[in-house]
Order: C-alpha cells, then sequence, then structure tokens
C-alpha cells in the first residue's frame, strides 16, 4: 500500500512549483552541460561530464519523488480543521514552565515539515504528542535536552 502524504495547500503548491522549476528550467539546463561537456572530447576521462549525469540523476530522482509525493497526496484544508484539538492544519501555542509568551507551531505533513521556520511534522515527537491535545492539555515529550513539558494555550486554523 502507498503510503499517504499529508499537505496543506501550501505544501502542495510548493511541490507543484518544484517540480515546474525542476522539469523546465533545471532538467534544460543540465541538459546544456552535458552537451557542452561531451564537446571538450573523451567522456570517459571527463568531470564536467561525470558532474553534469550526476546531477542529471539527482534531478530526475527529486522530480520522480515529488510526482509520488503529489500523486499520493491528501490535501488537508486549514479552513476546515477542528481548532477545537491539536492537528494537521493547525497552528498551536504552546508553553513551557517558566515560559510566559510560549511558541507557536504549525502541525503539518512531514513533506513539509521545517522546524526552522516553526512548522512541526505529525511524526516529530512533540508534533505526535500534541496531536488530538485541547487547550490546557499538558504533554511530556523526549528532547535532546531531557523530559519537556509543553501546555496547549492555543489553537487556531493555520494559514
Amino acid at each position: 500500500m502507498e503510503r499517504e502524504v499529508i499537505l496543506t495547500q501550501e505544501g502542495y503548491d510548493k511541490l507543484q512549483e518544484e517540480i515546474e522549476h525542476l522539469t523546465t528550467h533545471k532538467r534544460r539546463e543540465v541538459a546544456e552541460r552535458i552537451k557542452t561537456a561531451r564537446e571538450f572530447g573523451d567522456i570517459s576521462e571527463n568531470s564536467e561530464y561525470d558532474d553534469a549525469k550526476n546531477e542529471q540523476a539527482h534531478v530526475e530522482s527529486r522530480i520522480s519523488h515529488l510526482e509520488h509525493q503529489l500523486r499520493n497526496a491528501r490535501i488537508v484544508d486549514s479552513h476546515d480543521v477542528d481548532t477545537g484539538v491539536v492537528s494537521i492544519g493547525t497552528k498551536v501555542t504552546v508553553r513551557t514552565p517558566g515560559d510566559r509568551s510560549g511558541k507557536i507551531y504549525a502541525l503539518v505533513g512531514s513533506a513539509e515539515a521545517d522546524p526552522l521556520q516553526d512548522r512541526l511534522s505529525n511524526e516529530s515527537p512533540l508534533g505526535k504528542a500534541l496531536l488530538g491535545c485541547k487547550k490546557g492539555d499538558t504533554v511530556t515529550v523526549s528532547t535532546p535536552r531531557g523530559q519537556m513539558e509543553y501546555q496547549v494555550v492555543k489553537i487556531e486554523a493555520g494559514d
């Protein structure tokens, strides 16, 4: 059975844009590099040719991976999510003990997770722990710094 890829509409659109860029611009660019490298002569000892062929393989692999994700995508509409519980497509504000302001995370599928942008995967330790929680619930999560406690302060629809 194919693994379902959960995406927000924004994540789905970004993957489509990346495929568009790779299949139009990047493929053409790499093909040009291969053509130019072939013109240098003997390709058996041509590092430019080898590099271009390796990049071509990487681009084709990425396109295939993205197409697979989009074929198996289930889009979560953040406007239709239940803000009574934490789920994919919600933004959740959590607070640790002693923290007054809290931290806001968008809960997303693993394909569009980006911790640096506060986009938590539903498969990450914190994301898993928060799924299904209601405002006021507290969860304990194992982190590299030890056990951390998080309290759900607010749940709202994502962007």
